[in-house]
């Protein structure tokens, strides 16, 4: 369709395909904008908090922009995540609450047989030789299972703020264990006993 002898087809067709694109791009953009709006009302987090988000990420906000939220992780890698994802999310902020103490549960197993007041006493003495774990609230043992293979136990302690957690469980493993074998408590692991049973020959049966 010419005007002015020019034909405008083709700058129609682009102007469209532009208006498109635009309308997409102001789409997602409004869509973090709004859900910036929202993590700010509802006050999901702040800055220095300590969040784990639905696919497992976890870190500390370092920042909160209009479109996105900055988090920086433990192995100190930044992270930028746009708002309408997070909005749209399940949101655990482990230093949400007054105080930023958490609790840690580690499952422990010994044989059938074992001491039980013995491995509660072990266990409860362990956290007090451990660097990040708070001598309040007191630790707690907690007889779980009799489990197919094992007695299952749960030891709960806390530490000072999550960000602690990983390094405060492999220190408690280590002491868990160590403390185990020199007391003689065994850790078992899955096993299953096989029976053979002897059939009886049947007649004209060669045995071959």
């Amino acid at each position: 369709m010419p005007l002015w002898g020019v034909p405008i087809t083709g700058l129609l067709t682009s102007a469209g395909l532009a208006g498109l694109v635009l309308g997409l791009a102001a789409q997602s953009t409004l869509a973090n904008i709004f859900g910036g709006v929202a993590l700010t009302i509802d006050r999901t987090y702040k800055i220095g908090d300590y969040i784990v988000l639905d696919d497992g990420r976890r870190g500390r906000v370092s920042e909160i922009g209009l479109r996105s939220t900055r988090i920086l992780t433990r192995d100190e890698v930044e992270i930028t995540i746009p708002n309408a994802l997070i909005a749209n999310s399940k949101v655990i902020n482990q230093t949400g609450r007054r105080s930023p103490k958490m609790r840690i549960r580690v499952p422990v197993g010994v044989a059938y047989g074992s001491d039980i007041e013995r491995v509660r006493q072990i266990l409860l003495e362990i956290p007090g030789d451990c660097q990040h774990t708070v001598a309040q609230p007191e630790p707690r043992v907690r007889f779980r299972a009799l489990g197919d293979s094992s007695l299952k136990f749960e030891l709960l302690c806390w530490i000072p703020e999550p960000s602690l957690s990983g390094r405060t469980l492999d220190e408690l493993l280590c002491k868990i264990y160590q403390r185990f074998q020199a007391e003689g408590i065994v850790i078992p692991f899955p096993q299953r006993d096989l029976h053979l049973r002897d059939w009886p020959v049947q007649r004209g049966d060669s045995g071959a």
